[in-house]
């Protein structure tokens, strides 16, 4: 139960080999390290060690699903991934729409103790899109929140959304936006074009992401404020943020591991895995947000991890949940993705999967380059793993992957969060010991 850890051996993004001692709730040296009394020593030769990871779009589902997922569930899921953050979204049951539900969020997050928890605020009440929600008293209360979403829903309402905008501008908060026209997707099962036609299927046109992105930069930009486009999934959603920044309008963007690997294809066998909002898009896409990510125009990798139930998604198409679940693959399907094909380098993995998410997201300790008094939030991951992924690497609640069965490149092999390891030799630890571990570290500085 040692939270004096000696790494050895490991590579760091830079492609530097080096040691590093974590001590102290601190890292405490990092370089050619000889020894350290009473360490736990762990070998990271071959091992890339990279920042924790911190994901700004995570569903967690407590309170109120909690047969899909829970705080201790979706973070111990967390661990696995190599996340040490997650951002939790807000349609819960209440809603996340008031302090006291997104407090009771994170207290939880901190009594499991796998990963920091950052409730995400609702933008609306009851993401209903009808009148905002106490943004105001989200952001004073002890859960300190920045980031304000009704994903899963748009704020379609041109008025509301621009009224949001200037009510987060007074705190550096955030408006992440769900990009979706309703009027446009209604009844919509996956992307709209030849293949939607081919098959049945009523189509979610591009247009309906492209059109509200657009419109939502013009509002930030209006009233000078900060917005976020969440899960961006299209060629022309690229080309809208591209202008927008060559603008100056501060704007930023992600893209889920599914975007960048998965494309509509898959929806032939109507296997409702592959049933995702926004939907799964065509080839040239996946190509073009990849592109995106390589050259800052998306700035972040994010989950949308998003469990359900067996019976949600094991039906016909039609009836089936949207969503899958990502924390536990989300390295490996980068990895997978952009990093093989030699379009990201490790130093870009810790920006995009890192160091931004905790930047756009305004939260401390979180995102730090491994360096000498840094806190000691970590992930050992070994590139040159490669196995098909089963049900043996998930270790959320639910398992509605889209990656079961496939061969993905790399393994988690440790994950460190507050001094301590969440995860070791690929597995996490029981929930109990950790428990004990974020007790004693919320009891001490920095609790």
């Amino acid at each position: 139960m040692s939270t004096r850890h000696l790494i050895t051996g490991a590579t760091l993004p830079s492609g530097e080999r080096a040691d590093i001692l974590i001590d102290g709730g601190v890292i405490a040296e990092v370089g050619s390290i000889p020894g350290a009394a009473g360490a736990t020593v762990h070998d990271a030769d071959g091992l890339i060690a990279l920042p924790g990871l911190v994901d700004l779009h995570t569903h967690l589902r407590e309170p109120g699903y909690e047969q899909s997922e829970t705080v201790l569930t979706g973070t111990q899921a967390a661990a696995a991934g190599g996340f040490t953050a997650v951002f939790a979204m807000a349609n819960t049951f209440p809603v996340a729409d008031t302090a006291g539900v997104v407090e009771q969020e994170a207290s939880l997050g901190r009594s499991a103790g796998f990963a920091t928890v950052q409730p995400i605020g609702a933008v609306t009440v009851g993401l209903k899109g009808a009148e905002l929600a106490e943004l105001g008293a989200m952001a004073r209360s002890r859960a300190n929140v920045r980031v304000f979403s009704d994903d899963g829903f748009c704020v379609s309402d041109p008025l509301l959304m621009r009224r949001a905008l200037e009510y987060v501008k007074a705190f550096d908060g955030v408006i992440a936006q769900h990009a979706q026209e309703p009027r446009l997707t209604e009844g919509a099962q996956m992307n709209e074009g030849a293949l939607s036609g081919e098959l049945g299927l009523a189509g979610w046109p591009a247009v309906a992401e492209e059109s509200i992105i657009a419109r939502d930069v013009l509002l930030a930009e209006h009233v000078g404020s900060r917005l976020h486009v969440c899960h961006v999934s299209t060629a022309g959603s690229v080309e809208v943020i591209r202008w927008a920044k060559a603008r100056g309008i501060d704007v930023t963007a992600e893209v889920t591991p599914h975007h960048l690997l998965l494309t509509e294809d898959l929806i032939r066998g109507y296997d409702p895995r592959f049933k995702v909002n926004p939907p799964l898009r065509r080839e040239e896409d996946t190509l073009a947000l990849r592109a995106a990510l390589a050259d800052g125009t998306i700035d972040i990798v994010a989950t949308d991890h998003a469990p359900h139930p067996v019976e949600a998604k094991e039906s016909e198409w039609d009836a089936a949940a949207n969503g899958m679940v990502g924390l536990e693959s989300a390295l490996s399907v980068v990895h997978a993705a952009v990093v093989e094909n030699g379009l990201l380098d490790w130093n870009d993995v810790a920006r995009v999967l890192s160091q931004a998410p905790a930047r756009i997201g305004r939260l401390r300790g979180q995102g730090e380059a491994i360096a000498v008094g840094a806190a000691p939030e970590l992930t050992l991951y070994d590139p040159n793993a490669a196995a098909v992924f089963d049900l043996d690497r998930l270790a959320g609640r639910s398992t509605n992957s889209p990656y079961l069965g496939r061969t993905l490149p790399g393994r988690v092999v440790a994950t460190f969060h507050a001094g301590y390891a969440t995860a070791l030799d690929g597995r996490v630890r029981p929930a109990e010991e950790i428990a004990e571990l974020a007790a004693a570290a919320n009891g001490g500085a920095h609790g």
